[in-house]
């Protein structure tokens, strides 16, 4: 006898058993179960527990548990317990990608969020401008700004929680004019467009001395993301440095004296009184020709009158587009930290690195706060 027919018999036997078992004991275990049970019952998270980019993160000075950091689609969040355990703070609102948050040093419970990331993925979400807490969080205003699309940073006076500056990039898609660099001294009632070169470029950086806000430094970016491109963006001319010496009012451009010639992709600032680095994207990629200079991380130690480059470091260099941040330690100037792959740290102006967290080819990191008070 051939056995091999009866084959598929046996596999179909199998299979059904357990099946019919389960389904005449189900009735049973459903009638076994009071209807009020169903209402002890609660949700839980069992993941996945990676959540996607973060592009702002801040902190309150001399409180280490309380921080505060905004998702780029997840809006923003808050631990009283050193992240222990997070509150979701933004989900009344109507948007919910984040691009930049922060908090006023002279009054903790005022802070300013500034929606739509500026990372320029492709898979990038839009916001619709500043949105401001004077409760810690708790509820929220929006303050105008509506068209600015995708905000790269916001900045707090230290001293006055009134005046703010906001760094816009605008639509990732396409022009408009609702982007640069925009200036308010009542709180975000009202703003004034301070630097702004076309519809085309917007700002992607802020950074002040905490200890000197009158001296400010802006980053302005010329990318426009295609629809059907994944990355990275296209760039074209206006990208630059830009310093002002009356907090932010008005405007010069940094060229020259030690800068790439460019063109120039996205640029990165942090400074720390005198001592200012940029990390600066030579658009081509890679080590550019002497003419254009290099991309890489720039110093000037007399406040961006002179620049010398420092390194072009793999490290530091991959995917400049997608990362273009870089923190100083507010009580050491010799101290950088490098957002990208991994944290890398220099220890000694920008001469050697250190990855201090991940590793090439693992995490994306890409936002750091300092305590301005403690580094």
């Amino acid at each position: 006898m051939d056995t091999r027919s009866h084959r598929p018999w046996r596999i179909v036997t199998s299979f059904l058993t357990p099946v019919l078992a389960l389904a005449l004991t189900a009735p049973v275990a459903a009638q076994a179960i009071p209807d009020d049970a169903y209402s002890a019952v609660h949700w839980r998270l069992i993941g996945p527990f990676r959540a996607g980019r973060v592009l702002a993160a801040s902190g309150i000075s001399g409180n280490p548990s309380t921080f505060y950091f905004g998702s780029v689609a997840g809006g923003v969040w808050k631990t009283d317990n050193a992240g222990v355990t997070w509150q979701p703070l933004f989900d009344g609102e109507p948007i919910a990608s984040i691009g930049a948050l922060a908090i006023a040093r002279s009054d903790p419970s005022v802070i300013y969020v500034g929606t739509g990331e500026a990372d320029m993925r492709s898979d990038i979400t839009y916001g619709n401008g500043v949105y401001k807490s004077t409760d810690g969080g708790a509820h929220w205003q929006h303050m105008g700004l509506e068209d600015t699309r995708q905000i790269g940073k916001v900045l707090v006076d230290p001293k006055n929680p009134d005046v703010v500056l906001v760094a816009a990039l605008g639509h990732a898609y396409g022009p408009n004019v609702q982007r640069g660099v925009f200036r308010s001294e009542d709180g975000g009632r009202t703003w004034t467009k301070v630097l702004y070169r076309d519809e085309n470029t917007g700002a992607v950086d802020l950074a002040w001395d905490p200890a000197n806000p009158a001296v400010v430094y802006a980053t302005l970016w010329n990318a426009q993301r295609p629809p059907w491109s994944q990355y990275p963006p296209d760039e074209g001319p206006g990208s630059g440095i830009y310093k002002s010496v009356d907090e932010g009012r008005t405007w010069t451009e940094l060229t020259g004296h030690g800068l790439p010639n460019g063109p120039l992709g996205r640029v990165g600032v942090t400074v720390s009184g005198d001592r200012v680095y940029a990390i600066v994207e030579v658009q081509g990629g890679g080590p550019a020709t002497a003419q254009r200079g290099r991309s890489g991380l720039y110093r000037s130690d007399d406040g961006g009158a002179s620049w010398r480059f420092m390194s072009g470091d793999d490290r530091i260099t991959t995917r400049m587009w997608y990362f273009g941040r870089l923190f100083v330690d507010p009580s050491n100037p010799d101290v950088v930290y490098l957002p990208n792959r991994g944290i890398v740290r220099t220890e000694d102006g920008g001469r050697t690195f250190t990855t201090i967290k991940g590793s090439p080819g693992g995490d994306d990191y890409h936002y750091l706060w300092i305590d301005p008070t403690d580094g």
